[in-house]
């Protein structure tokens, strides 16, 4: 067992290994703030560009906007299973989940084309026909179900049984003993589990190459400043940083190639530190417990 653990934490080294040998010489040639902050993305032009803002955004955008439908309905799903339902109900509801799980992304993908892009287009009025960020936060949010869902079951679970009982002998009802005492000495493990299914919607790529658009520009750059523009800027197309990746390397030069690589470096170095701080804040406040 203690070899299979080694040898998973090298195949991870070697992997941020070679993405940094490939990406790091690229953005010490061209800077990080300007590769960073730089709103232009055009490779092939004659004078290149790198800039990857806009696709910064698209990215942060679409994983907030799975988050926030992703965690309520997946935290009250968990709730369900692990709390007010029978045994084997619950087993059956948790296969169902893990089904999902197992779906592919490419399937997701044509599900956002055919329903959800349709709908944001004759509902919402969105541009180009329905393919905005609204449609990849769903879409994304559905993926990520699966993994809010089975482990905030398994972190509820985890809380011992006495808990539960010593509340409900003090008078309180179901619904106190869950709010009050279930769910706050489950929250690391829900805290878990929605950083791991952050890192799931920031690393997709098909499902939310089909159903965004594809757009390089800045999201919400043509719209007007008006009090409902952090909302419309949702109805925009945007394009990730995995999908630019996704469609460029078939055909990317040397130099392009490298600014693709420098992608994935800021990609790895964002999930590694959000990680790294989530995981330090949980510990330190172990510590003062």
């Amino acid at each position: 067992m203690q070899l299979l653990a080694s040898g998973s934490a090298v195949v991870i080294i070697l992997i941020v290994a070679f993405v940094l040998a490939n990406g790091v010489p690229f953005l010490v040639k061209t800077g990080l703030a300007e590769f960073i902050l730089g709103t232009t993305w055009d490779p092939t032009a004659d004078e290149p560009s790198y800039g990857i803002l806009p696709m910064i955004v698209g990215t942060g955008l679409a994983t907030f906007g799975a988050l926030a439908f992703a965690v309520p309905l997946g935290l009250a799903c968990a709730i369900y299973i692990s709390e007010m339902v029978k045994s084997a109900i619950a087993s059956v509801l948790r296969s169902a989940v893990e089904l999902l799980a197992g779906i592919p992304s490419v399937v997701y993908g044509f599900f956002g084309m055919v329903l959800v892009v349709p709908f944001i287009r004759d509902v919402l009025n969105s541009r180009i026909g329905g393919y905005s960020i609204l449609a990849g936060s769903i879409v994304l949010a559905i993926m990520i179900l699966p993994t809010v869902i089975s482990i905030s079951v398994d972190a509820l679970k985890s809380v011992p049984v006495s808990y539960r009982e010593a509340s409900l002998a003090l008078g309180a009802n179901e619904w106190q003993t869950i709010a009050k005492i279930v769910l706050p000495a489950a929250r690391s493990g829900i805290i878990a589990a929605v950083v791991l299914a952050m890192g799931r919607a920031i690393g997709e790529t098909m499902a939310v190459a089909m159903v965004m658009g594809g757009v390089k520009a800045m999201p919400g750059a043509s719209l007007s400043n008006s009090l409902f523009k952090p909302l419309q800027v949702f109805l925009e197309p945007g394009r990730t940083m995995t999908a630019t990746i996704a469609m460029e390397m078939g055909y990317a030069a040397p130099t392009h190639k490298q600014a693709l690589f420098a992608i994935a470096v800021i990609l790895t170095a964002t999930v590694l530190a959000f990680n790294t701080f989530v995981h330090l804040a949980l510990h330190r406040k172990k510590l003062r417990q």
